[in-house]
């Protein structure tokens, strides 16, 4: 088993990243490849504008990443706070049971609670069980709010 690091996103990570990206994306989710252009415009964004978000990996000591988080940033008028939405956690498929999914998810919450935000959401699908076991290990609280969406 090797180490794994979780840190901050970085400039020289782009090409990896893009790479766990698509992984995520297109294998994990079955959604169509974006392209390479977009992605890396998106990851440029956030580093560029961390006010609107911020990108955690995790990185193996031979400097492969293995896994990514990506927080957005918006506001909470109820708490007149800002509040974090925990959109993508992903962890290569090798590297899963290492707990490295969980050394994400508290990263990420050690971030928004570090940073005074109000509070931390998510969502995942009803059938991925993977993902709930570990947000209810985390002592995670379902919600009652239905999720609605326009395209």
């Amino acid at each position: 088993m090797e180490t794994v690091n979780i840190r901050t996103t970085t400039k020289d990570d782009i090409p990896q990243l893009f790479e766990l990206m698509n992984q995520y994306i297109v294998d994990f989710y079955k959604c169509p490849r974006p392209s390479e252009d977009s992605l890396k415009k998106l990851i440029n964004h956030l580093l560029e504008n961390p006010y609107e978000g911020i990108q955690f990996v995790a990185e193996t000591e031979t400097n492969r990443l293995v896994g990514f988080a990506t927080l957005y940033f918006t506001f909470n008028t109820l708490e007149v706070k800002r509040m974090a939405f925990l959109y993508d956690l992903f962890v290569t498929p090798n590297i899963r049971g290492q707990k490295v999914g969980e050394r994400l998810f508290n990263t990420c919450l050690s971030y928004v609670r570090e940073n005074d935000y109000s509070h931390m959401i998510w969502e995942t699908a009803h059938d991925n069980e993977v993902a709930q076991k570990l947000y209810d290990k985390m002592r995670a609280k379902k919600q009652v709010w239905l999720n609605y969406e326009i395209k």
